[in-house]
Order: C-alpha cells, then sequence, then structure tokens
C-alpha cells in the first residue's frame, strides 16, 4: 500500500468521516502480521482494500506487482482468485452443502472447470477434518466451520492469507488450536498471512504487529524470537 485513504460519506450535511489516513505498508511473502486495534478502527478495511475487495478513496494497492486502481472489475477478481484467500469472522459456509462441498466452491472460478476433489480433500485432512468430509455446517463445532473457512481459502494456493478476526467467536482452546493450524500452514505454505484480531495470543504467534491509531497503521515493536 502506498499513500492509501479510506473515507465514507458521512451523514447529511456532515463531514467525510476519514477511516484510514496515510497508510504505508508493505506485507513480505511468507510474512506473519497482526493488525491490532478496538472495533471500528479500520481493521476489516485495511484487509479488505490489501485483499482487492475494496479499492482506497487515494492512494495504491499493489498485488503481485500489478496495481489494482489499473485493472478491471473482471480483472481485479482473477487476481484475488490467483493470489488472495479469504477468512471471515463468520465462516460464511453455504449450510446445504457439505465439508467438502464448501471448499470447493473456491473452484468454481477455475477457467478449466475441473473440481479439485483430491486437493481439497487433503486440505480438509490437513486441518483435521479428514473424517468429516460429508458433515453439513450444523453437524460441526464452531472451530471445525472455521477449519473448512480455511481449507477452503488455501483451495487455490494463495500467495496471501487475510484473516478478520476469526478467532473471535471461539473458546479459548479452540482459539489457540485454530492458530496454531494458521502458523503451522504459513511455514507449510509459505504463503504470507495477516490476521486482524482482538486476541492478544493470537498476535503473539505473529512475527510483526501493527495498530491502527487514528486512521494510521502503526508498527508495535516485537521481540524477534
Amino acid at each position: 500500500m502506498r499513500q492509501v485513504w479510506k473515507t465514507y460519506p458521512g451523514p447529511v450535511g456532515g463531514s467525510p468521516v476519514e477511516v484510514l489516513r496515510s497508510v504505508d505498508w508493505v506485507v513480505e511473502p511468507g510474512e506473519r502480521s497482526a493488525i491490532l486495534g478496538p472495533s471500528g478502527c479500520g481493521k476489516s478495511t485495511l484487509l479488505n482494500l490489501a485483499g482487492a475487495l475494496d479499492r482506497p478513496s487515494a492512494g495504491e494497492v499493489v498485488i503481485a506487482e500489478r496495481s489494482a486502481a489499473r485493472l478491471s472489475d473482471d480483472d481485479l477478481a482473477r487476481l484475488r482468485c490467483d493470489h488472495v484467500g479469504f477468512v471471515f469472522q463468520q465462516h460464511l459456509l453455504l449450510p446445504q452443502l457439505t465439508t467438502l462441498e464448501n471448499v470447493l466452491l473456491a473452484a468454481l472460478a477455475e477457467p478449466s472447470g475441473r473440481a479439485p476433489v483430491d486437493e481439497a480433500c487433503a486440505l480438509l485432512k490437513r486441518v483435521g477434518l479428514g473424517d468429516h468430509l460429508h458433515h453439513r455446517p450444523a453437524e460441526l463445532s464452531g472451530g471445525e466451520r472455521q477449519r473448512v473457512a480455511v481449507a477452503r481459502a488455501l483451495l487455490r494456493r494463495p500467495k496471501l492469507l487475510l484473516a478478520d478476526e476469526l478467532t473471535g467467536s471461539l473458546d479459548a482452546a479452540s482459539a489457540a488450536s485454530l492458530a496454531d493450524l494458521l502458523v503451522g500452514l504459513n511455514r507449510e505454505f509459505g504463503m504470507a498471512l495477516v490476521v486482524a484480531t482482538h486476541s492478544t495470543a493470537l498476535a503473539a504467534r505473529m512475527r510483526r504487529r501493527w495498530r491502527i491509531e487514528n486512521g494510521c497503521l502503526v508498527e508495535v515493536p516485537v521481540e524477534r524470537e
């Protein structure tokens, strides 16, 4: 991100609301980063911009050496499919589909139309759900549903995985287990991992930490491992 700003229209007759101001930020390949700050400070907005789900009001977002501002909506969608995976606080699984089918949804954008069933099964096994391929979301725990969402996000082998408060609704044990999984996947697949979180325990597992303060992104010093 280069001098990125994001503002939203204010109330009728009011001033625009500045959410992010003058953000310069680089995510390196394989890096693990946490974005910290109170609710409403702009963490989700930052992730949406980083993953090209939204466009900045000013400034430039560059993904895999391509400027998002210069791409059409179709090209931007292709860029996301090829390089970015998302995991949201609400897992966004389709209740009528099985675990395996929910993961395979990520392959719908594949031009060949190929359904990579073997890859999806292997990912579900990797996230500890190899015995739950044909369960539906209602038959899974909250932590298991988030693991399905992680597997879905990884199906196309993204270079960048963005996770937005994915442990916020989990108990401590499930949250710790999911944190272990994310760190392991970061090391195994070499993808960059960025998590927006309130959890100090999850943030402690990241190598870099950033805080949003008054719309600005400020790095928080950490002790190196």
